[in-house]
Formats: structure tokens, C-alpha cells, sequence
């Protein structure tokens, strides 16, 4: 499959995107207070798990996760609070589905990752 480069420039950003998410994810699950919440988090860290591979099949180029938001999201947990911060964490799920809509148009195997994005935003919303 030949990829043009501006394509290429918005899947690379999106498979870095979910693997930092995996990461961010766990680490929520790992000091979140409830059970519930901690069950959706590690839910939510595989499947973006599967999102980026979604996104490796394209690229094929091997990202490494960065862990900036893996830390900062535990303490602004603790710091802002859960509502606050899941209503950020949900917003940014339906942010990716709507920058995931153009390349999916071109990339059909994106269209389960971008109505993903969206339900992963109502599960955490949901969480409040």
C-alpha cells in the first residue's frame, strides 16, 4: 500500500497517540480508588493497545510509548480530581474520533478504531 506523506504524518501521530495512551491508561488503573474505574482503565489500555497495532499494520514502523502522560495523569488525578479529570480523559477520546474520521475515510481498518474512540470516551464519562 503506498501511504502519502500526509497520511503518513497523521498515522504515525495517531499509533504514537495510542501507545502513550496504553501506558497512561494502566497507569490510572494502578491508583484510581475504584474498582469500577480501575476495570475500565485496564480495559481501555488494551484496546488502545489494539488501536496502535491497528495503526503499526500502516505505518509499519516500531514506536516506543512515551510516558509523559503515564505520569502526569496520576497526579493530576490526585490533584484535580476524578471528575474533572475523567470529563479531560473524555474529551480527548472524542477528539481522536473526530481527527481518526479523515483517514478513515481513506483507511477502512480505522473506522472500528475511530467509533472505539468514541465509546471509550461515554465509558469514561459514564464512570462520573
Amino acid at each position: 500500500m503506498n501511504i502519502n506523506k500526509e497520511d503518513m504524518k497523521i498515522l504515525l501521530k495517531s499509533e504514537q497517540g495510542e501507545l502513550d495512551v496504553v501506558l497512561m491508561y494502566k497507569a490510572l488503573a494502578d491508583v484510581v480508588k475504584d474498582k469500577e474505574d480501575r476495570e475500565t482503565f485496564k480495559k481501555l489500555a488494551a484496546e488502545e493497545g489494539h488501536h496502535a497495532a491497528v495503526f503499526h499494520e500502516l505505518t509499519q514502523v516500531n514506536l516506543n510509548p512515551k510516558k509523559k502522560l503515564a505520569i502526569f495523569m496520576p497526579i493530576l488525578y490526585k490533584l484535580m480530581g476524578k471528575k474533572r479529570l475523567y470529563l479531560k480523559i473524555a474529551e480527548g477520546e472524542y477528539k481522536a474520533a473526530q481527527n481518526y474520521a479523515p483517514v478513515a475515510e481513506k483507511f477502512p481498518e480505522i473506522e472500528s478504531v475511530k467509533n472505539d474512540e468514541k465509546r471509550h470516551g461515554d465509558m469514561v464519562k459514564s464512570l462520573l
